[in-house]
């Protein structure tokens, strides 16, 4: 398994991180792991060079944390990586910090973490950890040792991002970065935020949801035909991992056969070359083509009066009908924020006149408008 270094330490961190959210389950219960399953995965994986694991307190109904911390405890603290997560949006009251902190510990039976994130930060929860003071409460337990790496998972919109590595100071950022998203949700300035700053990047979502292992026919073919003995979803592995400030890519992984083929895409792991680049983006192309919503996103509509981000809008949804990744969705949304949603139109035809691709614009964002209220009301 391939390593990065963390930061000027000598620490080395495997390039594939094992996410611990989609564990294997029994009858499709979110909160009942597989345990003989997912315990001969994280073995496999601790045999193999992986050494980063990553769990947070919701993650399967609030049993991940505890499982991974009886899965890791036959083996010596100092040889893997644990990282958890504060769910600022679980907090009620002040106090809430240092008890579900000291519950962290309990349940993953360690006496530290060496890696420890502000849950899911966007615009809100920000206004939240600030409330109740969550990172100074943080920043001192990583002065008592408690916390060896301070960081946050995000889930807002660029500005935010920005806003939040000039306000504070933090080890790490965990980004949903992927060769689809790199345009879509803005990942590649988000990168580069973080990167300009000297803050490593942990990539979450390599393949949005499994979207990126599927993709489409076409899709597939491209890539096939490129080199046939590649899993789909190691294109989009090796994408990533192709980026220098990564420090490690999160996979949640359900079966063995998925943490083999990535155990395999990232050892002896060599960059994307500008060839390979392009097959990709002719098979995210040939995605794209697929979507029900033939956008290609040239802009040519745009400004909208109203304020719709019209090619945004488009791209979300056809990634949602073509992954079925309903929190990508969601994030997606949120991080477009609602004075550029499709409920905004207002049938004006300003933009229709400028589609390359002739989409009735208007009656598309009714469509969308009123299937995003019979999914969330």
């Amino acid at each position: 398994m391939d390593t990065r270094v963390y930061k000027k330490t000598n620490e080395q961190v495997s390039l594939l991180g094992f996410g611990c959210m989609r564990f294997p389950v029994i009858d499709g219960k979110a909160e009942c792991i597989d345990k003989e399953k997912a315990r001969q995965m994280l073995d496999y994986a601790l045999a193999h060079g992986v050494t980063y694991f990553d769990t947070a307190y919701p993650y399967h109904r609030k049993t991940s944390e505890a499982f991974v911390g009886e899965a890791l405890a036959p083996y010596p603290r100092d040889k893997y990586f644990l990282a958890t997560k504060m769910p600022l949006f679980s907090l009620e009251k002040r106090k809430d910090v240092d008890r579900i902190f000291h519950e962290q510990l309990r349940n993953c039976r360690t006496d530290y973490f060496d890696f420890y994130l502000m849950h899911s930060m966007n615009e809100e929860l920000l206004a939240v950890m600030e409330k109740f003071k969550v990172y100074a409460y943080l920043k001192k337990k990583q002065a008592q040792g408690k916390i060896r790496h301070l960081g946050f998972s995000f889930h807002g919109g660029t500005e935010l991002l920005e806003r939040l590595v000039t306000r504070y100071e933090f080890d790490f950022g965990q980004l949903q970065l992927n060769y689809m998203d790199w345009e879509l949700q803005d990942a590649e300035r988000q990168y580069e935020i973080l990167t300009q700053r000297n803050i490593p990047v942990i990539v979450m979502e390599p393949v949005r949801g499994g979207g990126l292992a599927s993709l489409c026919e076409k899709s597939r073919e491209i890539l096939r035909a490129a080199e046939a003995k590649a899993s789909v979803a190691s294109w989009a592995m090796r994408y990533c991992a192709s980026l220098p400030n990564v420090l490690t890519i999160l996979s949640g992984m359900t079966t063995m056969e998925q943490l083999k083929d990535n155990i395999a895409t990232l050892s002896g792991f060599k960059p994307l070359t500008q060839e390979e680049q392009n097959v990709i983006q002719l098979a995210l192309d040939a995605f794209r083509a697929a979507c029900p919503i033939p956008c290609t996103a040239c802009g040519y509509c745009m400004e909208c009066p109203s304020g719709v981000d019209i090619p945004r809008v488009f791209g979300l949804h056809n990634g949602w009908l073509t992954s079925g990744d309903k929190i990508g969705y969601s994030i997606g949304l949120e991080q477009l924020g609602p004075e550029k949603m499709a409920d905004r139109c207002t049938d004006c035809g300003h933009c229709v006149d400028f589609c390359p691709q002739m989409i009735d614009i208007p009656e598309r964002m009714a469509k969308i408008t009123e299937e995003l209220r019979d999914m969330w009301g």
